[in-house]
C-alpha cells in the first residue's frame, strides 16, 4: 500500500505519470471493488476524497486509546487466546475513525464514547475505566442490545422507505414517463405532495461502530490471523480442499 508521501504511478497516455496517495489509491481499489466500503458506511470513501475535512480531523490522545483497549477488549476477552488488547485494537480503531471517517461520523463516535463513561456513571457510579470486568461486561451487553434494535429500526424504515419510492415512482411514471426526476416526484396525486427528498441517514449507533471496528482490527491482525485462526504464509501450496472437523479453528483468508 503507498505511503502519504505522493507517488508516481503510469498513466494511461504513455510515459505520462499521474501523482496519487494513499486516500486515492484505496478509491480507486474500492471503486474496483464495487464500491464496497468497510466500516463507517460511504466514511471511507468521503475521506478519501475531502482532504480539506480531513484537515481537521479528530484526534486520539493516549488515554483515549487506552479507553478503547478496554471496550475492545471486553468485547473480546482474553481466552485461551490473546485479546483485543493484546493486538492494539484501540490504536486500530483511533486510527480508522480519524483516517477514513467524515467529521460527522468522527463526532458520533466520539460522542459515543462519552455516552459510554456517562452510561458506565449510571450504572456503577464508576467511570468505565474504573469499573470491574463485571461492570463492563454487563453495560456493553446493554449497549449492545441498544444497537440491535437501532439496526432492526433502520431495516424495517429502510424497507418502508423503498416501498413507498417505489409505489411513488410507478404512479409518476404512469402520470407522464417523460417528466425529468425532479417533476416526477411531485407529480403524485397532483398536489405536489410527492416523495420526500433523500437526506443523508443518521449515523449508525455509536456501540455499533466501535463493536465493527473491534471486530475489524483484531481479526486482520496478526493475533487474530495466527493465534485465533489458522494461517499459512502465502504464497504457499494451493489446497482447494482442506478436512475441517467441528469446532477447530476457521482458517484465515490472505489478504
Amino acid at each position: 500500500m503507498p505511503t502519504d508521501t505522493e507517488v508516481s504511478v503510469a498513466g494511461d497516455r504513455g510515459d505520462e505519470s499521474a501523482m496519487i496517495d494513499r486516500r486515492e489509491a484505496i478509491r480507486r481499489v474500492t471503486a474496483l471493488l464495487g464500491g464496497m466500503a468497510l466500516v463507517g458506511g460511504g466514511a471511507l470513501m468521503t475521506g478519501c476524497r475531502d482532504r480539506s475535512e480531513l484537515a481537521r480531523a479528530t484526534t486520539f490522545s493516549a488515554e483515549d486509546v487506552a479507553f478503547l483497549d478496554e471496550v475492545a477488549d471486553t468485547i473480546l476477552p482474553e481466552t485461551k487466546t490473546p485479546g483485543a488488547k493484546a493486538a492494539k485494537v484501540g490504536a486500530f480503531m483511533a486510527l480508522m475513525v480519524t483516517d477514513t471517517y467524515d467529521p460527522d461520523d468522527q463526532q458520533h463516535f466520539r460522542d459515543g464514547m462519552r455516552k459510554v463513561d456517562e452510561e458506565s456513571m449510571k450504572e456503577n457510579k464508576l467511570s468505565f475505566m474504573k469499573a470491574s470486568s463485571q461492570q463492563r461486561l454487563a453495560l456493553l451487553e446493554r449497549l449492545d442490545k441498544e444497537q440491535k434494535d437501532d439496526a432492526d429500526g433502520r431495516f424495517k424504515s429502510a424497507k418502508e422507505r423503498d416501498a413507498k419510492k417505489a409505489a411513488a415512482d410507478s404512479a409518476a411514471g404512469a402520470a407522464d414517463k417523460h417528466l425529468p426526476d425532479q417533476r416526477k416526484e411531485n407529480a403524485v396525486g397532483g398536489d405536489g405532495s410527492g416523495a420526500a427528498a433523500i437526506t443523508k441517514d443518521p449515523p449508525k449507533h455509536y456501540f455499533r461502530m466501535m463493536k465493527e471496528l473491534t471486530l475489524l482490527g483484531y481479526f486482520t491482525s496478526e493475533i487474530g490471523y495466527t493465534k485465533a485462526m489458522r494461517y499459512v504464509e502465502s504464497p504457499g501450496r494451493f489446497d482447494p480442499c482442506l478436512p475441517y472437523a467441528p469446532g477447530e479453528l476457521s482458517w484465515a483468508s490472505h489478504a
